[in-house]
């Protein structure tokens, strides 16, 4: 037998790749930190997923499932929890001992070839490295690597320009950088909390709020966007081929409609200053939001490429996505209807064998699916077997999500100045208040 394949994490797309692994004849390991499959996915099962169960179930993983009785959910949209229960912990304990938790990955290589070296260098097999949960190491040799890790560990700060703001670290009791769950309604009812973020995340943490506010009409919540207009903030509505997707930004957008959330647009957080009051944001030009009790972050994620500073990557300057697919997932240059779906030849890293598929492929774009992560470890383990013709056939087309608009709106508090694709930038919607005391 030979090397395995390495899969760093056991996530949607890391177990997914192991039963097309093994389907194919080749040996699996999946390196997982957490302590049981999804671990990531996890920390937000309180959340429903867009995606509609037949969209969160790899056909092959399925095929391997199929003789355990498991029985394949049709019809619904799952919360993460119910993902992880319904499918990933089956999957995980299909493929057994061929999944080793508390396995923190720590670096990948080449055997006796630091970066620099050339010679000789694709003929050796990877080296990665591994810290266990009682801090022993080891080192694995494999013939490949699929880098499933995700981006879930390291959010983007609330600071406009990439860094924390001032003063983040130090207001850290008022942060979060999750969604609220049901469950901390008590942390939110009757307070003000400010949410900075524009995408998904942020519509679900808003809806979330509304719900509170609702049934506690003294909570408070302000929307906090950096862009100058609303432009696609609530998404593609009707238009968007996930029906779910369209919803979640309209009911986000009736929460602002009906007084619940005030949304204030342009405001780029520089510093956060702490006050007996709470936790103060001052955007770049000194504008001022009215103290917090409650500051949540969601301002999309980052990938953590420290793993990988051995081996040979060609990634995107801007988004740290592999470079062929990042014309299409940049929000800067591309932000409507439907992205193509990728495969291994847009995957590959100048690191023969070294694949980065689903959330961390994207870097820090955020528009990733479940189903463009099932279609990546398809073609990538079919090329890693030798079948070129199935790793070059495209077997997904993506939904449309019934948004258009580009960056060109970030700057412009007129909408004046259109999108960077396919039509005029939307018409400005003037929404909600400034919250009292405010100078915004």
């Amino acid at each position: 037998m030979g090397l395995p394949v390495v899969v760093i994490g056991a996530g949607p797309q890391g177990l997914a790749a192991a039963a097309h692994l093994l389907e194919r004849g080749m040996v699996p390991l999946v390196l997982e930190q957490g302590a049981s499959p999804a671990a990531a996915v996890s920390e937000w099962g309180h959340v429903r997923l867009f995606s509609e169960w037949p969209e969160l179930v790899d056909a092959v993983a399925a095929r391997l499932l199929a003789p355990t009785g498991w029985t394949k959910p049709e019809r619904g949209y799952p919360t993460g929890a119910a993902w992880i229960s319904g499918y990933l912990e089956p999957l995980a304990k299909a493929l057994g001992d061929r999944v080793h938790y508390g396995a923190q990955v720590t670096g990948v290589g080449r055997k006796g070839r630091d970066l620099l070296v050339d010679a000789g260098r694709a003929e050796q097999p990877f080296v990665v490295h591994v810290q266990d949960v009682d801090g022993q190491q080891s080192r694995i040799e494999a013939q490949a690597v699929i880098d499933a890790s995700g981006t879930w560990a390291i959010p983007n700060p609330a600071g406009a320009d990439g860094l924390p703001a001032l003063g983040e670290t130090t207001a850290a009791d008022y942060l979060t950088y999750r969604i609220p769950a049901p469950a901390e309604t008590e942390q939110y009812a009757g307070r003000h909390t400010v949410v900075v973020g524009n995408g998904h995340s942020a519509a679900t943490a808003i809806t979330e709020l509304a719900r509170i506010a609702r049934q506690h009409p003294d909570t408070r919540i302000t929307w906090v966007l950096r862009r100058g207009t609303v432009g696609s903030t609530f998404g593609g509505g009707d238009a968007d081929e996930l029906p779910e997707r369209g919803a979640l930004g309209q009911r986000a957008r009736t929460a602002v409609e009906q007084g619940l959330v005030t949304l204030v647009t342009g405001f780029r957080v520089e510093r956060i200053e702490t006050t007996e009051q709470g936790a103060v944001l001052i955007a770049e030009g000194g504008r001022t939001l009215e103290p917090a009790d409650r500051v949540v972050v969601l301002t999309g994620f980052r990938p953590d490429l420290s793993i990988l500073s051995e081996v040979r990557l060609e990634l995107d300057a801007r988004l740290q996505a592999p470079v062929r697919i990042a014309a299409d997932i940049d929000p800067n240059i591309h932000s409507c209807g439907s992205v193509r779906a990728t495969g291994a030849a847009d995957l590959a890293q100048p690191e023969p064998g070294l694949f980065i598929v689903g959330a961390k492929s994207y870097g820090r774009a955020p528009t990733f699916l479940a189903l463009t992560g099932y279609e990546q470890v398809r073609s990538v383990v079919a090329e890693l077997a030798g079948d070129h013709e199935a790793a070059a056939r495209v077997e997904l087309v993506l939904p449309d999500t019934g948004v258009c608009g580009g960056a060109g709106l970030f700057d412009d508090p007129t909408g004046a100045k259109a999108g960077a694709c396919c039509a005029p930038a939307p018409q400005l919607i003037q929404l909600g208040r400034a919250p009292a005391g405010s100078t915004v």
